[in-house]
């Protein structure tokens, strides 16, 4: 034990401690974004840590769990859950659900489950944003879920994407051009049908 550091973490990555992992995926993926979370501390929050920082997605279903809300991702040039980087903000949820009324216009989100619905973490390969480069790293990200009337209006964020819509969930494979994105949202989806 000499010589070697106590693991304290900051109070902010508690939700992340208390997940309980579905697989040995989530499990294994946690672990290193504790890992990552204690060698950081707060600045892994930002996007000054150009390697990893932390980010915050959501999945939006529809009351009867059939549609889901996505929003056509510029960048991506795909259909695609909403989220987006934490930016100094450690209150994941909030973040969440901030970038999901942002990029949707969607309102009165109603969280399902217990906090953080799943864990991942994301490559995101070098590319172009608002005309500057953006080399490749990775997103430390936290998911959430949440349930919205799919009667409310809609709009879209004319610098992220180009198009929102309910989606329904049993034709994603049409939708989706991010093929290992794919299985993440059927886990959530999964996961929205429990709660």
């Amino acid at each position: 034990m000499s010589g070697q550091k106590p693991n304290i973490l900051p109070a902010w990555a508690e939700p992340i401690v208390r997940f309980q992992p579905g697989d040995e995926r989530e499990a294994q993926e946690q672990r290193m974004i504790l890992g990552m979370i204690d060698r950081l501390g707060d600045a892994i929050l930002t996007r000054e840590s150009e390697i990893a920082h932390m980010t915050a997605s959501s999945i939006i279903v529809s009351k009867d769990r059939r549609r889901t809300l996505m929003a056509f991702h510029r960048i991506y040039n795909s259909w695609a859950w909403t989220g987006g980087h934490a930016d100094g903000e450690d209150d994941f949820e909030a973040v969440a659900r901030r970038e999901a009324q942002e990029e949707t216009g969607i309102s009165g989100l109603r969280r399902l489950g217990g906090g953080i619905a799943s864990i991942e973490i994301l490559p995101v390969w070098a590319h172009m944003k608002r005309g500057r480069p953006v080399g490749s790293h990775l997103h430390l990200n936290v998911s959430y879920l949440f349930e919205a009337d799919d009667s409310l209006p809609l709009s879209v964020r004319e610098d992220e994407n180009s198009a929102v819509g309910w989606l329904a969930v049993d034709r994603l494979d049409e939708y989706v051009s991010e093929p290992p994105m794919l299985p993440v949202y059927r886990r959530l989806l999964r996961r929205a049908n429990d709660c």
